[in-house]
This record gives C-alpha cells, structure tokens and sequence, in this order.
C-alpha cells in the first residue's frame, strides 16, 4: 500500500475516528485504526464492538491495500509531524513507513483480517435534522445521564420519534432532562435508547452547521449517524424506558417566571460555600415579589434576594443546586419558568411550548439550614 495526504487530513480523520477506539480490550485488534485504501478512497475505521465510526478523507491512492496500526502510536504520529504532505506505505511483512519532510516512522501493523468492519445494516427511510440541532439536543440533555451502570437504561438516552414530532429524554433517578423538536418529515414511530457514550462522541465530532444535516437510521439493534464523509453506528440498549409520561404534571401550587442569568448567577456563587461531596441543599424561600435563597454549609452561609413574577402559594423548598445549574446552563431563553406543587414534589422548568422539561426532584433540609 501506498497513500499520500495531508497532515490536514489525515489528522482530521484520525481525530474522527479514533473515538471509537476502546481503552481497555482484550483483543488487541480493536485497539488499531484501521487503513481501508483498498479501493477508490481511503477509509479510516475504528471500532469498539458497541461503537463503530468509518470515515472517509482526501488523499491519493499510489498503490492500494489495507493496514492496521496502533490507534494510540499512530494518532501521535500524525499529530507531531510537520504540517506538510504525509506519504505511508506499506511492505508484505506489514512494516509501515510514515514519512513527511525528514521525518521517518517505521512502525509494525497488522492484517487487519481479524478487524472488525461496521456491521452491513439495511437502511430504511432516514430521520434528518441538521448538525446544529443534534449538537444542541446531545448538549441540553445528556448531562442528566448516569455515570454508572446500576441501571443500563440510565447511561442513555431515549429517542422516541411520533410521526413528525422527535423527544429525547435522559434521567438518573434525581432529575429528567426532555428536548421536543418537530421534524420536517413525518417518519416511522420507533422508540430506542441511544448509549450516551455514542451520544458525546458524536457531539464532539460534528461540525455543528446549521445547514448540513445528519441523516439517522433507526433498527432494531443499531442506531448509524451519517454526516458529510462519516458513519457512526452504535448499538442500541436494550429493554422499555421508564415511563417518563407518568412522572410529568401540568399542575402546580406556584409558578415563577425569574431571569435566568440572574438565577443562574445567584445559584453559582452559593456553591463556592459547598465542597464537591458535600450535598448541602440551595434553599429557595419563595415570597410574594421575591424569591431568597439561602445555603449554610460548615464554611459559611450567603443569602441573596432575587426578584420575580409568582403565581399561586409561598413556598419553601430545597435543591441540589448542581442540578440547577446544569438545567440552567442549557437554557437559552432570557427567562424561565419554574413550576412547584409542594416542598416534596418535583420542580419543573419547561417554556409553553414544552421544547425543554427539566424536572428536579427537591431535597429534604433542617430548620438550621434556614
């Protein structure tokens, strides 16, 4: 084999698909990058079994073949070498030789005979929505995931399509993140859970255009992503997703329409008084033109009024103010809405057209705490 291209990219695709490399396996194949040369393109391809990501870059292919390298090894390579025209070829004992001005690697590859390609998946109608949105959903949601796998369906995310109409839905038992968005075409009713594993790593390798979209296929055991010159295909988890319908209410005691920066502000200085492990609670006591919140932790305490438009009853009630400030964060709009039933009940964040439902579960806190 021999290929020539930039170090532009070259690295580009390395960066792409490398995401899908594991870093712990016990089959040391999966640990290479594959170099798929073999016919009228270059292909970079990675893949974890669970995770898979083949992209194709610019190049020209002076003689064709296949090689695997060190994933690790190889992606250093390529990052260090000068910004010029990279040349790799290979020899029958499968040494690979990676050249660019004086620079000269000789690295051992494999066959690549053991790889494992992305599976051949039969692709029906696509659901498409552009890059941008994609990016948006992944980054309004996915923090609200669990970071462990007590329950498998947590560490995902539930994509649920209705004719035109895409929800998505993570949760980790203390708090649900929901993003609606209305699709340009009706599509095929399907209901999956997308690892967030997948999730984050397609967040970081797309673009972002508002222009471009993503093309995604939906079956029964596999979700791909397809976007300019990349293929991302991930298994899906398997079992039924929480019914998450039953845990939504549109009634309240006491609605607040607050400035979100301001919140946001106000909820970020209380926790330079919380270590990290530390679960005190953000308190909000909740007046007739004005809300306080309060936190006492063994360091200090603050309080801060904040002024607000309320409906409804006086109420005092307990947060873990990260979970706040992660709901927050993602919001883009001016102003938000808080909705409340009572002191144990969920607290709800969502716009009137419910494009984003960020549900809180309260905490309890001691009268000392006030």
């Amino acid at each position: 084999m021999k290929l020539i291209c930039s170090k532009v990219n070259l690295l580009y695709g390395v960066n792409i698909a490398i995401k899908a490399v594991p870093t712990r396996t016990t089959m040391p194949i999966l640990e290479c990058l594959l170099i798929d040369a073999s016919k009228d393109n270059i292909k970079l391809i990675a893949n974890d079994m669970e995770l898979g990501i083949e992209t194709i870059i610019e190049g020209t292919i002076e003689e064709p073949g296949i090689i695997a390298l060190d994933a690790k090894i190889f992606s250093e390579i390529v990052r260090k070498l000068p910004d010029n025209d990279i040349v790799i070829t290979t020899d029958e004992k499968l040494k690979t030789t990676i050249t660019c001005e004086k620079s000269k690697f000789n690295i051992i590859g494999k066959t690549g005979d053991d790889f494992s390609y992305l599976p051949d998946i039969e692709k029906n109608r696509p659901v498409s929505i552009t890059q941008f949105t994609l990016k948006e959903i992944i980054r309004q949601t996915i923090f609200s995931i669990a970071d462990n796998d007590t329950n498998k369906l947590m560490t995902g995310e539930l994509f649920e399509i209705n004719e035109n109409k895409l929800k998505v839905v993570s949760l980790d038992g203390h708090r649900i993140s929901i993003r609606n968005i209305e699709l340009k075409n009706n599509s095929e009713d399907k209901k999956v859970v997308v690892p967030g594993k997948t999730l984050q790593e397609i967040s970081k390798i797309l673009p972002g255009s508002t222009e471009e979209n993503v093309d995604i296929f939906i079956t029964d055991n596999h979700i791909i992503f397809e976007f300019e010159n990349t293929t991302v295909v991930s298994r899906l988890i398997d079992g039924e997703y929480f019914k998450i319908d039953q845990m939504l209410s549109s009634a309240y005691e006491t609605k607040i329409r607050i400035n979100k920066r301001v919140l946001l502000g106000c909820i970020d200085r209380a926790t330079l008084l919380v270590k990290e492990n530390d679960k005190k609670p953000i308190i909000m006591d909740i007046k007739e033109e004005y809300m306080e919140l309060k936190i006492s932790s063994y360091i200090g305490s603050m309080n801060e009024d904040i002024g607000i438009e309320k409906e409804g009853k006086n109420m005092m009630i307990g947060f873990n103010p990260k979970f706040f400030i992660d709901a927050l964060r993602v919001i883009d709009e001016e102003e938000v809405t808080l909705y409340m039933v009572n002191p144990k009940a969920p607290c709800f964040i969502r716009n009137d057209n419910d494009d984003y439902i960020y549900l809180i579960l309260p905490v309890n806190f001691n009268t000392a705490d006030n």
